[in-house]
């Protein structure tokens, strides 16, 4: 891992570097929170490391990953940051967590901040934080500019086409 910024932006005042961040998770080491497993999968975004991304969803979730547009999604956009707006569960001994987080980045040529509150597991077999799916889709994308087709990769990061989650009828 490099000395550089860690691309979740840990505190606004504390800006820890990628090896002291989220660096070790996308290494292999196990995610000790949603919260952490969030932050990492944000940086896994801005990092191009598609396998992470892949690896840390829950099995269940991975059924329509389409790895061709993450990976054309994380390598045309520039990440900012990422902000944490609230965490529900996921303390030691629980089964499940929640993480309602406002990702920032610049695709096309247009500033976007894509808001969600996500669902988390613990996987006993595995001892690992998974990424179930996004739980409230009332959050949904805040985008400035084009919205995304039917099947580009969602905003929301899931990994699946934008028909097929955020962009799908309620």
């Amino acid at each position: 891992m490099t000395d550089s910024i860690c691309p979740c932006r840990q505190t606004a005042t504390d800006k820890l570097s990628l090896a002291a961040c989220c660096g070790p998770y996308l290494a292999g080491a196990p995610a000790p929170s949603p919260e952490a497993l969030m932050r990492a999968r944000y940086s896994a975004y801005a990092v191009g490391n598609i396998d992470y991304l892949f690896d840390s969803l829950a099995p269940e979730a991975r059924h329509d990953f389409d790895r061709k547009s993450v990976t054309h999604w994380a390598n045309s956009s520039q990440w900012l940051g990422l902000d944490i707006l609230s965490t529900e569960g996921g303390a030691p001994g629980d089964t499940e967590g929640f993480v309602e987080f406002a990702a920032h980045f610049i695709a096309d040529g247009q500033r976007q901040t894509h808001k969600e509150r996500s669902r988390f597991r613990f996987d006993a077999e595995t001892s690992r934080w998974l990424f179930v799916e996004q739980a409230n889709r009332k959050v949904g994308t805040i985008v400035k500019g084009k919205q995304p087709g039917r099947n580009d990769p969602c905003t929301c990061g899931s990994g699946l086409k934008y028909k097929k989650c955020c962009g799908k009828a309620a």
